[in-house]
């Protein structure tokens, strides 16, 4: 299957790009550095820094959508949002423009988005037929991310949504972060620790993404999250738990809210999302417990 990737060098994209690969799939991923891409995505795929690569004559099977900016990186400062902005919606409003251009459409595009764009709802238990109400940065990003994707549907392709959670990963991502801080014993819940967090272990995230691609019936929304969502102060106790450190210093919310403004709110508050609609196509999750996944990518 020849398959046309952008984001192949983020934490997602670079797994992603090596199990297809492989897997025996041609690869072609969009990249503004492709010698930096060339080192990350490995041997044997295809690398262009343009979607002019799209015209009448190309023929890909499936397009997989990751592209964006970290968005937990730094402050929202407004040129950091306009950066977010155009990395997700402007990008994803190009490639389906390119897509349009060639005379055999692909069969399935893979968009990405987020579990935020549910918003903050407290204990509420949220799957693919809850409503997104959240009027927020990162919501809004979202949403306008799969408003874009999803004009993809009047070219005849199949889109299906990957609403992606927390990936928990072995090397990189929001986990990479807070090793060092509880590797020392330094390491704590944030803010009153209630914030429920929706977790996915890598594998399992490519697996789906597989899945999705090979089930010609599926289209949709799917949420890319485990089984088992915990809140904060439960992942922060089971990592320490996992590193044989205690966790008793607690990020108080004021200085967050102080010091990250509006990105403050990734961190404190949260969403319980279930993946409804996966588990009722037949995925198996792989990692359905925090313990689990946690074991395997500790080592």
């Amino acid at each position: 299957m020849r398959i046309f990737v952008t984001g192949g060098t983020g934490l997602i994209g670079r797994a992603l790009c090596k199990a297809l690969s492989e897997n025996g799939h041609y690869l072609t991923v969009l990249s503004r550095d492709t010698a930096a891409a060339k080192l990350k995505c490995g041997p044997g795929v295809e690398l262009v820094d343009s979607l002019e690569v799209w015209t009448p004559a190309s023929r890909f099977d499936a397009v997989i959508n990751l592209a964006g900016e970290p968005i937990a990186d730094r402050r929202w400062s407004e040129s950091r949002k306009r950066a977010l902005w155009e990395s997700r919606v402007d990008l994803t409003h190009r490639l389906v423009e390119a897509m349009g251009r060639a005379d055999q459409k692909p069969a399935v595009l893979i968009g990405g988005s987020a579990i935020g764009v549910y918003g903050s709802r407290g204990d509420e238990t949220l799957d693919e037929a809850s409503t997104c109400q959240g009027e927020g940065f990162s919501e809004r990003l979202c949403a306008a991310w799969e408003a874009e994707t999803l004009n993809a549907t009047a070219l005849g392709v199949r889109v299906c949504l990957l609403r992606t959670g927390l990936v928990v990963a072995p090397r990189g991502g929001f986990l990479a972060k807070m090793l060092p801080l509880f590797k020392f014993g330094l390491g704590g819940r944030i803010g009153d620790g209630g914030q429920w967090m929706s977790w996915v272990h890598l594998d399992d995230h490519i697996a789906l993404t597989r899945y999705l691609i090979d089930s010609p019936q599926l289209v949709g929304v799917f949420n890319a999250t485990a089984p088992r969502p915990v809140t904060n102060a439960e992942f922060t106790a089971r990592l320490a738990a996992a590193l044989k450190r205690p966790a008793l210093l607690p990020v108080p919310a004021g200085p967050l809210r102080l010091g990250l403004g509006e990105m403050a709110e990734l961190l404190l508050g949260g969403q319980r999302v279930v993946p409804k609609r996966a588990r009722e196509a037949g995925f198996e999750f792989r990692f359905e417990t925090l313990e689990s996944a946690l074991r395997d990518v500790l080592g």
